[in-house]
C-alpha cells in the first residue's frame, strides 16, 4: 500500500456549447488548483455536439488545468458523431476523428507519482454492444467490451503492487440517484469482469447527478455530475474529490452554490478498498435519458 494518500479531481459532463454553465467553469478553474490534488480527470461529455467550437473551448480549458498537474479526458456519448458510421458499418475511426483532433487518445494512460490512471472507451454511439430494448437508450447507452476491460487489467497488473489503479470512462455504472437509470448496457457482465481488472476505485459520469458507492461491496465508484444546466430535478452541479490511501477510498462532494458563485464542501463518503462481494444492485426503470 502507498505511504501518502492519492488526491483526483474528478470533473465530468461540462458540456461546452449552449447549456455550459460558464461560472462554473470559471470558479472551476481557479477553485480546482488550490485543492492539492494530484490530477484532474474528466469522465467524458466535454461537448454538447461535437462540434469544433465547443471542443475548442474544452481544450483550452484543460490546458489551463494541466498548467498545475496532470489531466485525464476519455470521451462521452456527445463527443462522438455516430451518425457517421452507425453500427460501425464505416468503421469506427469516423465517429472519433472530430474528438481525435483535440484529444488523441481514446484510452489514456497516465503514471503520476504513486498512482497509475487508465482510461477506458464506453462510448460507441449506435452500437452493437450497446443496444438494448428500449428505443430512448439509442446512442445514448454505452458498453464496455471485454477487450477493454482485458486491456485495462494488464496495464494494472504491470503497475508496481504499491500504486493505486484508478479507472474512468463515461457511463455510469451505479443507478443513477434520481433516475435509477444504469449507464452501460450488459452491466452484469460489465460488473465481473471491472472487479477482476484490479481496479481500487471507478471515475464515471453521465447521468448528470453525483453519486458515490461500490460494485458488490467491493470496488469503489466516483460518479460526478455535470457542469451544465442540464441538472436533474433542478439539482445543483456538483463535481468530487476522490483521496485514496493505504485503506480506503473517500469520494468528497463539491457542490455549487449560484448564490455565492462557488462551490462549497458537501458529503463525503469512504468505503474501504477492495473487500469481498456483498452487494447485488438492481436497477428499476428511469426517465428521460440524458
Amino acid at each position: 500500500m502507498p505511504n501518502a494518500p492519492i488526491t483526483i479531481a474528478h470533473l465530468s459532463d461540462l458540456h461546452f456549447g449552449g447549456f455550459a454553465d460558464l461560472r462554473q467553469i470559471e470558479a472551476l478553474e481557479d477553485f480546482i488548483p488550490t485543492l492539492g490534488a494530484a490530477a484532474t480527470v474528466v469522465s467524458g461529455d466535454l461537448s454538447q455536439r461535437a462540434r469544433h467550437g465547443e471542443f475548442q473551448a474544452a481544450h483550452a480549458f484543460l490546458q489551463r488545468l494541466r498548467r498545475h498537474h496532470a489531466v485525464v479526458v476519455v470521451p462521452g456519448n456527445h463527443d462522438i458523431e455516430w451518425w457517421k458510421s452507425p453500427l460501425g458499418l464505416l468503421g469506427e475511426q469516423a465517429k472519433y476523428a472530430k474528438y481525435q483532433r483535440y484529444f488523441p487518445d481514446l484510452s489514456p494512460v497516465a503514471e503520476i507519482p504513486g498512482a497509475i490512471i487508465a482510461g477506458a472507451r464506453s462510448s460507441y454511439g449506435v452500437a452493437f454492444g450497446s443496444l438494448t430494448w428500449n428505443l430512448r437508450d439509442l446512442a445514448v447507452k454505452g458498453h464496455l467490451p471485454a477487450s477493454e476491460t482485458t486491456r485495462v487489467a494488464r496495464i494494472f497488473a504491470a503497475a508496481p503492487a504499491e500504486a493505486i489503479r484508478i479507472l474512468t470512462f463515461h457511463h455510469n455504472v451505479l443507478p443513477g440517484g434520481l433516475s435509477r437509470r444504469m449507464g452501460l448496457a450488459n452491466w452484469r457482465s460489465a460488473y465481473r469482469r471491472l472487479l477482476a481488472t484490479g481496479a481500487d476505485v471507478i471515475l464515471c459520469g453521465h447521468d448528470h447527478t453525483e453519486g458515490a458507492g461500490q460494485i458488490e461491496g467491493s470496488l469503489a465508484v466516483s460518479t460526478s455530475g455535470t457542469h451544465s444546466l442540464r441538472t436533474r430535478g433542478g439539482r445543483p452541479s456538483v463535481f468530487n474529490l476522490v483521496e485514496i490511501d493505504g485503506q480506503a477510498v473517500h469520494i468528497r462532494h463539491y457542490r455549487w452554490d449560484a448564490a455565492s458563485v462557488r462551490f462549497q464542501t458537501s458529503d463525503v463518503n469512504s468505503f474501504a478498498r477492495r473487500g469481498p462481494p456483498r452487494v447485488t444492485v438492481s436497477v428499476a426503470g428511469g426517465d428521460e435519458p440524458l
